[in-house]
């Protein structure tokens, strides 16, 4: 009997080796699927990234582009608009040199023209600034000079230089005043 024990010992024991050996090569090909396909999961990642950064990339330069472009015709529907309004001082001048012309031909044609360029300037929201009889104020305003007034409040504007002007309510170019002082 106790051949028989040990052989059957032995084939329970051959068994259980090959179970093991049968259970190695299953855990290895799972481990082998797993990495195939973790491998082909790291390529699809890896080309995403490629196909990112050449996006960025091109929207990086398109914006450069486009921002260039912006810059050097930010100003091209505002020439486009002064441009009937140098016409027209040309016509002015040519008209002034002939002999025939009168004053009031000439006058009304700088008129015509000043009128022009002020409606040119409102469109693009340009605003004068005539800031005469108001109180001074120095964030829009710039003092030539002070005199003593008794017709004035004291730091009032009593009468313009030079016209300001404000772009989009920004000031562009303060006004020069002069400015009222208490009369002595």
């Amino acid at each position: 009997m106790s051949t028989t024990n040990a052989q059957n010992e032995a084939v329970e024991s051959n068994e259980n080796v090959a179970q093991q050996s049968n259970e190695q090569a299953s855990v290895e090909q799972d481990v082998q699927a797993l990495l195939v396909e973790a491998q082909a999961q790291a390529a699809q990642h890896f080309d995403s990234l490629l196909r990112l950064q050449a996006d960025m990339e091109n929207l990086r330069r398109r914006t450069e582009r486009e921002i260039d472009n912006a810059k050097k015709f930010a100003l091209e529907r505002f020439i486009n608009d002064l441009i009937p309004v140098l016409d027209s001082m040309e016509m002015g001048l040519q008209a002034s040199n002939q002999a025939v012309n009168e004053q009031d031909t000439i006058r009304q044609g700088l008129e015509m023209t000043l009128k022009m360029f002020q409606d040119v300037m409102a469109r693009f929201h340009v605003e004068a600034v005539d800031p005469t009889g108001q109180s001074f104020n120095p964030q829009e305003h710039e003092a030539m000079t002070m005199q003593p007034s008794k017709e004035h409040e004291p730091n009032t504007v009593m009468f313009t230089v030079q016209k300001g002007y404000k772009l989009h309510g920004r000031v562009v170019r303060p006004a020069r005043v002069v400015v009222s002082s208490a009369a002595a």
